[in-house]
């Protein structure tokens, strides 16, 4: 058992000393910016490599950690070993201890039994920096026993246990700390990748977790879009007017969606349904690009960004298309950022969300508003929260 001492005052005398679980998923998020949908698997994992993909969740776990700094003196951390939690630990100085054995590669099944320990600890909230395939692992384990609380870093964050940012999530373990907070039964949901892949969606619920409940700071789980003949012809007149409006030589990065591939179906082009697709002088130029790819095509070039959000969650960039990263975002200019969706999409949303990894780029967005066109020449301006 290895710890890690520090000796930062305490911030906030309210705050009681717990035990708070930590477990990265360090593959977690790496498919994501490459165009994967996903790094289920350590083929993946290695094509993943191969493309130039880059840690994302030790990066988010630390932004978390640092976010959690004020806690630091109340929180005793329990952690998984090397990168699975106790290097992100070490390196924002958190009293730890520590589980498992350090490993270069690392699989669920360390997630799993990393997991049942902190079970058997007692531990008052289990942490887990990942996806839906590692909140998955661990509700197979934990189930109703203890709390959980998700930072977002995978490419699939469908379930509800997922805070909105690594910030919010520690927010939500300080409140959690002062016993501010009720628990929930939160949905654990996750796709099967090679139909993801494939343009299928196919989701499953696989079971409940509990998780501090704090509405504005926790994501809700993914609402599938309902396939009315009126849907569909909102869809249709959103994309009609998106045509019309396209403009010669400009480069066009269109997301996932179904309310997105109308556009295409309307051009005539097979666009992707879950990947990003570009487009220029009406006719599609490449498919299901990576962030590389779109930062290739785009260089030197007049672009926009045409992407739709997540129903039930509001988010327009962080989950399902990080290939529009926020270096794509940066190169393109928010500005230049239309938002579609339907009327019935729109009306279960008060405000649009971006979890893009980059806190300046996250800041900038909160400081305008996104045009969202909800109809045929119909357009909304949006608060992004």
């Amino acid at each position: 058992m290895n710890t890690k001492n520090n000796s930062s005052p305490n911030t906030d005398s309210t705050l009681q000393m717990k035990t708070i679980g930590l477990i990265v998923n360090p593959v977690a998020g790496m498919g994501g910016a490459v165009g994967l949908k996903g790094t289920d698997g350590k083929a993946i994992v290695n094509q993943a490599k191969s493309l130039g993909a880059k840690p994302v969740a030790p990066v988010r776990a630390e932004a978390f950690l640092s976010e959690l700094n004020p806690a630091k003196s109340d929180v005793q951390l329990m952690v998984g070993a090397g990168s699975m939690g106790e290097d992100e630990a070490k390196n924002c100085g958190f009293t730890y201890n520590v589980l498992g054995d350090r490993k270069k590669e690392t699989s669920a099944e360390d997630t799993v039994a990393i997991a049942k320990k902190m079970v058997d600890a007692g531990v008052a909230l289990i942490v887990i920096c990942g996806g839906d395939g590692t909140a998955r692992d661990v509700q197979a384990t934990v189930d109703m026993t203890l709390p959980v609380l998700g930072v977002p870093t995978g490419v699939k964050m469908h379930s509800a246990v997922f805070a909105v940012n690594p910030r919010a999530a520690a927010r939500v373990v300080m409140r959690f700390l002062r016993e501010e907070l009720p628990l929930r039964e939160s949905e654990v949901m996750d796709v099967d990748e090679k139909a993801f892949r494939e343009g299928r969606l196919s989701a499953e619920l696989y079971g409940y977790v509990l998780t501090p409940y704090e509405p504005h700071l926790i994501q809700a789980n993914k609402l599938a879009s309902p396939m009315t003949e009126s849907e569909l012809r909102n869809q249709a007149a959103i994309a009609v007017y998106v045509i019309e409006n396209m403009k010669s030589e400009v480069i066009y990065i269109i997301g996932p969606g179904t309310t997105t591939r109308t556009i295409g179906d309307l051009l005539d082009a097979k666009k992707t349904l879950l990947g990003v697709d570009l487009f220029c002088n009406k006719k599609i130029i490449e498919s299901d690009v990576n962030e590389q790819q779109i930062i290739d095509a785009i260089r030197g070039k007049a672009a926009q960004i045409i992407v739709t959000f997540i129903g039930g969650q509001g988010f327009i960039f962080g989950r399902g298309n990080q290939q529009i990263s926020a270096k794509v975002i940066r190169q393109v200019g928010i500005d230049n950022i239309v938002v579609v969706a339907t009327a019935s999409k729109l009306r279960s949303l008060k405000s649009l969300r971006v979890d893009t990894g980059d806190s300046d780029l996250d800041g900038a967005f909160r400081t305008r508003k996104i045009k969202v066109i909800a109809d045929y020449k119909i357009e909304h301006e949006m608060q992004v929260e």
